[in-house]
């Protein structure tokens, strides 16, 4: 994961980066914000923190990034770096011997196919398990204790995300509080959440708590500045369906990460709601194409008679991509839907 790869919190994505760069790095950190970027936020972190070749942009919107292609880069980015531990909320089987540990490569899966960007509930419906069951128990606190105690195996940072850190039964709390008192060197500890509520104060007070912005605070502008110019060019091509050039605008679709690929689909509903209510209302809808006669235009085409359809093909097509569908079978099976739809204003 690369920070480039996160829509929005770029103030923050720009400390975080200066703050290694200068050294001072605080080994306990707790990343909170919506599901959907905590996760990304803390791996790119990490990847970023590991880099051996950190790639800098002078001037730019994102000061710096991981390079994405040295040997760390490459097993953050497959979570399987030696020195990366995961524990997360795990079901009961009966056995106190069994933790997080014996779920890493479920977990691994689950966090690959959703970017990083899943939420408890995704991770339950995953499990296939009751998520009242999901805790994070003493033998996990065990875990922790003992892979802190391991020797890095590459010799750099010791790295340890705790994900859902508000799923810690009381005797998991005491013993990561008692970690936290006592940092190890080269250790760096992620605690990763929606929220810090029911989390010992002892526990908050010891870490350096990173609050990130609401989504979607951050995605109006992002969204506009990202997914704008593909929305525009998409839509030109509706209207002839000439195949390469259709074919190639979906291949920059299909090229998003799958949590900019939900966020694509929602923007373009976004805007198609936005035509028709401008339109019904005789008021004009910039859609900042850069041509004033298809901004002029296109919001025309968005009538009563569409409108619902419309929102069903966007629907459809989110709930594919949210299903892990092949991205361009998904995003051509739109392009054609939409085409047709547009076609009945």
């Amino acid at each position: 994961m690369q920070f480039k790869d996160i829509v929005g919190q770029r103030d923050i994505v720009n400390r975080l980066t200066s703050v290694i760069d200068s050294g001072r790095v605080s080994h306990a950190q707790m990343v909170l914000g919506d599901a959907s970027v905590a996760m990304p936020v803390a791996l790119a972190y990490l990847q970023y923190l590991c880099c051996e070749h950190p790639v800098h942009h002078e001037g730019g919107e994102l000061r710096a990034d991981a390079c994405g292609e040295c040997p760390s880069c490459k097993k953050l980015a497959s979570l399987m770096h030696p020195d990366l531990h995961l524990i997360f909320p795990n079901p009961p089987n009966g056995s106190s011997s069994v933790s997080a540990a014996d779920y890493q490569p479920q977990y691994r899966d689950f966090l690959l196919e959703r970017h990083a960007a899943g939420s408890i509930d995704d991770w339950h419906a995953f499990l296939g398990t009751d998520i009242k069951t999901l805790m994070i128990r003493e033998r996990d606190a065990a875990h922790i204790v003992e892979v802190l105690n391991m020797k890095p195996y590459e010799g750099g940072w010791r790295m340890l995300i705790v994900w859902k850190p508000t799923r810690m039964n009381s005797a998991a709390a005491n013993e990561l509080l008692k970690t936290l008192e006592e940092p190890l060197p080269q250790t760096i500890i992620l605690l990763v959440d929606d929220t810090d509520e029911g989390l010992l104060a002892t526990i908050k007070s010891r870490v350096q708590t990173l609050r990130l912005q609401p989504v979607a605070a951050v995605r109006s502008q992002a969204e506009r500045d990202l997914f704008g110019p593909l929305l525009v060019g998409w839509l030109r091509l509706l209207f002839k369906l000439k195949m390469k050039e259709l074919a190639a605008q979906v291949d920059k679709l299909a090229a998003l990460n799958r949590e900019q690929q939900k966020f694509f689909m929602q923007y373009a509903s976004g805007v198609m709601r936005e035509c028709f209510l401008s339109n019904a209302a005789g008021l004009p809808c910039n859609l900042g194409s850069g041509d004033e006669r298809f901004d002029a235009q296109f919001p025309k085409m968005i009538t009563v008679n569409n409108i619902e359809t419309i929102d069903t093909i966007f629907d459809d097509a989110l709930y594919a991509i949210d299903r892990n569908a092949n991205a361009k079978i998904a995003f051509m099976e739109l392009s054609f839907r939409m085409s047709k739809a547009l076609k009945k204003r």
